[in-house]
This record gives C-alpha cells, structure tokens and sequence, in this order.
C-alpha cells in the first residue's frame, strides 16, 4: 500500500493543495484512498468535510504522526498531509510509514532555504535507518509559480543543488482556492476547465504511480 507523505517544514508552501489534489487524482483512477491530516490546522479534514458524497470517495484518518502505525484495512493508498514545523519523533515517524515524500515549495528566499535543510535532513535520516531499498522516495514541486518572475529564475536556479527530482512548477492561479472551497480538485471538474493545471501535474501523476525504485 503506498503512503505519500506531503511535507515541508516551512508553513503556507501549498502542502494540503498538493496533498487534496493527489488524493483526489488517486481516488479518479478507482484506488482506495484516505487521507491523514497531521496538521494540528485540520486543513484536509475540513476540506473532505466539504466534499460531495457523489464525487469519488476519499476517506478520512486522523494520525497524530507520534508513531508508525498501519492504516486501516480496505485502504490501497494513503496520502498524508503534515504540519509546518515538522521535526524530531514526529518527522521520524512519518519518514518511516511513508513509501513517497513530496515537497512542495515556494519561490522564495526562506522558502528555499528551509527546504534545503529538510532535503539534507531527509538524507541523515535515510543514513540512519541504514537501507536503501526501504528508503522513501523524495521529490520536489514548485508551488505558486509566475512565469517570467525573477522569484521563479531564482528557484530554477536553485533546484539542481537539492540533489532530488523536481517534478515540475505549478502555476499561481485561483483554480486551486476556488476548487478547495467546494471540497474539489483538479479532477472533479470538466478538463477544459483546468486544462492548463492538468498539464502541469502530469510529471507529478506519473511520479506517484510509479513503482518504488
């Protein structure tokens, strides 16, 4: 059962956009999915409160991330949505349950920074748990990416040096806000609706349904 893990210790990086949109995406291929909030904020738990009962079912787990424990049976794909500020026992634990870790990330000074320092994190902890082949998989998306902007040259600039794949920015657009607020996503919508954003996420769908390298 795969166990993606959206996080990123910097708060207001997209986190629960990436996390709703993926368990959405999931849910309209047919798997099982729930979604863990471990965000003390809820934000993924209000927005499946939001969601109509005859759009794709998506269930709900609240896991508080203080130890690594088995989703409910019935379950094919879990997808986490965790807090800012993650660190310690509490990061431990979410590293170890999850198969994927996506970072999402702003194009911003302190943005960068704090997601370098949890790529290089990430790597200690992999050290330290001392198998490669149980080791999550680790990407990056930019989030809230205006094209031609020297924010985003920036981010560009600086993506090489996380040493992990960048599966692709994701524009800046209303599409996301509006759709979070009926407890929608991307694909809950008529495609010529969001054509454009389908586009952007398809290196991010292909990410997720591959196999565990």
């Amino acid at each position: 059962m795969p166990v993606i893990l959206i996080a990123n210790p910097k708060g207001g990086v997209g986190k629960s956009t990436v996390a709703t949109n993926t368990a959405g995406y999931l849910a309209r291929r047919g798997h099982a999915v729930m979604l863990g909030d471990v965000d003390k904020q809820q934000s993924a738990r209000r927005w499946l409160a939001l969601r109509a009962p005859e759009l794709p079912a998506i269930k709900g787990w609240d896991f508080d991330g203080e130890q690594t424990v088995k989703p409910p049976k019935g379950v094919s794909h879990v997808v986490m949505d965790s807090p800012a500020g993650l660190s310690g026992k509490k990061l431990r634990a979410l590293y170890k349950l999850a198969d994927k870790i996506l970072i999402p990330l702003q194009p911003s000074l302190f943005d960068i920074q704090a997601t370098y320092d949890f790529v290089q994190r990430l790597q200690e902890l992999k050290a330290e748990c001392g198998s490669d082949a149980s080791a999550p998989q680790v990407a990056v998306v930019g989030m809230r990416a205006k094209e031609g902007t020297l924010s985003v040259q920036q981010l560009q600039d600086f993506l090489p040096e996380l040493g992990v794949p960048v599966l692709g920015l994701l524009r800046d657009t209303q599409n996301y806000v509006q759709l979070a607020a009926r407890g929608l996503t991307l694909w809950d919508v008529a495609p010529s609706r969001v054509e454009r954003d389908l586009a952007q996420w398809l290196p991010v769908t292909a990410w997720l349904e591959g196999g565990h390298a």
